[in-house]
């Protein structure tokens, strides 16, 4: 198989190809290190790149699977890392240049069980700084390009993660998601973005944005790569104080079921205040085709999704504000002005504001939860657009003035604010070739069906198989 074709495909794909002996590891990370020197220097997705160190890996993990045999699916697989999980003996800038040169002295917990499954990283990613973000600017590393459309944003703030699957720089990659840094990346680049029910895999070694809100999550080509990526990254921690104890599932199991009787439902409000009609559209026919499919489709009031979003606001600033005081007191000049102002607008919000968001956050999601009782799952478009142009601050939609950072993160920050597991695939196109994304939520730890009804959908349409012409 020529290396080329390898950069094509899933991560499912290569691990059947690795295990029969087809392909070795050394063959998939020479491949995909070519890919990253053609393109890189037009997409700007990675921070840091480590190509010796991946060829050593590959290397290594090629005697291993000769001398022990093959261990499971992503043994031999590089992976692209967001730039704040920590790295061993490798710098994580998480988007900054006030820690432009740190270098952990330890793996965050999704290196390491990434490593235990046999992968190896090939790189750290482009991020927002500090994933304080929707967009794909960053002052510091320069703006990420999205591959459909290189002059058009990424999404944030896991951008890097987003154009290096999107371009086949990477199969996979590890993002975090605190109001939808996994999903908006993922539609705005037309991959899949799992933001999976908090507390289900552990954030220890991440940098932190906001603690009760940051999740963490795989941006794959397929769902049925955003379920072995579940596989491998679930689970107890610790280290992590919302480390949820679960019993382990495989998250593979079922998913080709189908979706028949599933009811779903969705929001007759919120969601349409803001909406771009091309984006609106390419939902509608997703619907539909859901409805041929065999599920049952209905709108539904919801409690006041805009008030989540409200509190949720006010709690991921004030977290913000208190994980960063120091630095933005003592070395603010290094920060984006932009960034800067975002963080110190936390420290003026009262602990009674907060405390009362917090109160609200938790009614409301009890009543969401409540709503969620008459369907099995929501959806929603993921972005109220497409992708916008890289400098691009605001949006006319439907005659309304509306800030970029609002029209993108609207409708994911609903669910991560409420902590329950979502996930972006690709529905569809806007009317300039632009990818629009679906999103799918559903109940806290329903992860097994929110994967069989996005693979269901997935697997019977073409999206996910269009690529970029890069």
């Amino acid at each position: 198989m020529p290396n080329e074709d390898l950069t094509q495909l899933s991560v499912s794909q290569l691990g059947h190809s690795i295990e029969s002996g087809d392909v070795s590891p050394v063959d998939v990370a020479e491949a995909f290190l070519s890919r990253i020197n053609a393109l890189e220097p037009q997409l700007n997705a990675f921070i840091t790149r480590v190509d010796e160190y991946a060829m050593q890996a590959a290397r290594e993990t090629e005697k291993e699977i000769l001398r022990d045999g093959y261990k499971g699916p992503f043994h031999g697989i590089p992976i692209g890392l967001k730039d704040l999980f920590w790295t061993k003996g490798i710098r994580t800038t998480s988007g900054s240049a006030i820690d432009g040169a740190f270098v952990p002295t330890e793996d965050s917990a999704v290196a390491s069980r990434m490593k235990a499954a046999g992968a190896y990283f090939i790189g750290k990613l482009h991020m927002t700084e500090f994933a304080f973000d929707g967009t794909s600017l960053n002052l510091h590393y320069g703006p990420a390009r999205n591959p459909w459309d290189l002059t058009r944003m990424a999404g944030g703030s896991s951008s890097g993660p987003g154009v290096a699957v999107a371009s086949g720089q990477v199969p996979i990659a590890i993002g975090t998601d605190t109001g939808g840094s996994v999903r908006v990346p993922a539609a705005l680049c037309g991959i899949t973005g799992l933001k999976p029910t908090f507390g289900l895999i552990s954030r220890y070694g991440v940098t932190p944005l906001a603690w009760s809100m940051d999740h963490v999550g795989p941006m794959t080509r397929t769902v049925r790569d955003a379920a072995l990526a579940l596989n491998m990254l679930a689970g107890y921690d610790s280290r992590d104080p919302d480390s949820v104890k679960m019993q382990p599932q495989n998250y593979l199991e079922g998913m080709d079921r189908g979706i028949q009787k599933i009811r779903i439902g969705v929001p007759s409000d919120f969601i349409w205040d803001v909406m771009d009609s091309d984006v609106e559209k390419a939902f509608r026919a997703a619907m539909v085709h859901m409805e041929s499919l065999g599920s049952y489709i209905r709108e539904l009031s919801t409690p006041d999704l805009g008030l989540i979003n409200s509190a949720g606001s006010v709690v991921q600033t004030s977290e913000a504000g208190i994980i960063y005081r120091s630095r933005v007191l003592n070395k603010g000049q290094h920060f984006d002005p932009v960034i800067r102002r975002r963080i110190e607008s936390g420290l003026f919000i009262p602990a009674e504001a907060y405390l009362h968001a917090q109160q609200v956050r938790a009614k409301l999601k009890g009543l969401l939860l409540e709503t969620l009782e008459e369907v099995d799952i929501l959806a929603t478009p993921t972005t109220a657009i497409a992708a916008p142009e890289i400098d691009q601050e605001r949006a006319v939609i439907h005659g309304q003035d509306v800030p970029i950072r609002e029209a993108l993160l609207r409708i994911t920050r609903v669910f991560s604010t409420v902590g329950l597991p979502a996930i972006s695939v690709p529905c569809g196109f806007t009317e300039g070739g632009l990818p629009v994304g679906l999103q799918l939520v559903g109940k806290p730890f329903s992860e097994s069906l929110l994967l069989r009804v996005a693979q269901a959908y997935q697997e019977s349409t073409d999206w996910h198989l269009r690529r970029p012409e890069m």
